[in-house]
Parts: C-alpha cells; structure tokens; sequence
C-alpha cells in the first residue's frame, strides 16, 4: 500500500507569518533567510521605488525546530506544497532537521480558478493523481473542499492551520487520526 502524501505549505503552516510582528510564538525560534526567489523579489522590489542600490533585507522566518521529528513521525510521504519550491530544501529542511523532499513546481504564471478556490488547489490535485493526501495550508477554504471532493478521485484531507500560530498540537492530532482511518 502507498503511503498517504503530507503537503506541506511554509508560510502559515511552519512559518506563522501573521503572529504579531514583534512577538513570535513560543517554541519557535527567528531565522533571517536570503533566499535567491525572495532576493530577486525584493530586488524588483526596490527598483520600481527608485532604490536599486539599496541592500536586499533578509526575510523574516519563524520556524519551530521541534517540527520537523514530529513531521517525519506521521505516517505520511512529506512533500512541499509551497511557493518556496525547491528553496524549502535548501533553507527550511536544514534547520528542521529534515531531510531533501520532493517538491510540487507551480506554474507560472499562477492559474486563476473561479468560485474562489486557490490557485494551488487544481495543481495539487493533478499532481495528487488519486492519490490519498493530507494537505497543510494557512489559504485553504470550504472552496476548494468542494472542489477536491468534486475533482479528485482519492482520500483527501484539506487542512487549515492558522497562520498567526503555525502547526500545533491539535493539527498534528488530526493528520495522525486521518492517517490511520484510511487503514
């Protein structure tokens, strides 16, 4: 039997963006990445401001270091659901503790589905295949629930975590009861 895939969205999921600014969330600790995508996003950035000698600043990453053994501990094949793509090998795999992991590459540009489903919802499921997934996401919507109950012809379990707190213990509660109801 295939394992069930995990995706696994960064920013909102490992990554509790929305906390408030100056104040992180316990157990998470800051990290200061210059990763070569958001480098060359800010660069653009500052050119179109008229500051194109202006030194890049870092990107501002909470990251929870405990998450990665309790990641590789659910019963799932990890892969990156997130726009950080490849980069999320190179900058947040490393300092969770986890090893390199298959990514899902977006198009570009980004398809614009309607009815309010997210603009990754119709790539995981094509890349899904009928496979069973569970899938982290601070943008996930009763949308796009809907739109993988109609489209996609295998388990699926599409999670909300919410992005001012990362993953908890109760998100890790159900990815581990989903898991094993498929058994």
């Amino acid at each position: 039997m295939v394992r069930p895939a995990l995706l696994v969205d960064v920013d909102g999921p490992l990554n509790p963006y929305a906390a408030k600014p100056h104040r992180r969330p316990d157990g998470y600790e800051t990290h200061r990445l210059l990763t070569p995508r958001w480098e060359a996003a800010e660069r653009r950035r500052l050119v179109a401001w008229g500051s194109p000698t202006r030194p890049v600043k870092p990107l501002r990453v909470w990251l929870n270091p405990d998450h990665g053994s309790a990641l590789a501990a659910l019963p799932f094949d990890l892969v990156w659901a997130t726009t950080w793509e490849e980069e999320a090998n190179d900058f947040v795999a490393p300092i969770l503790g986890l090893p390199e992991l298959p990514f899902i590459a977006w198009p570009s540009p980004r398809p614009e589905p309607a009815g309010g489903v997210f603009w990754k919802t119709p790539e995981i499921v094509a890349w899904a295949d009928g496979r069973a997934f569970a899938w982290v996401d601070d943008e996930i919507t009763d949308a796009d629930r809907a739109w993988v109950q109609a489209h996609h012809h295998g388990p699926a379990l599409l999670h909300r975590v919410d992005p001012r707190a990362g993953l908890g213990p109760d998100d890790f509660a159900v990815l581990t009861e989903w898991a094993a109801s498929l058994n």
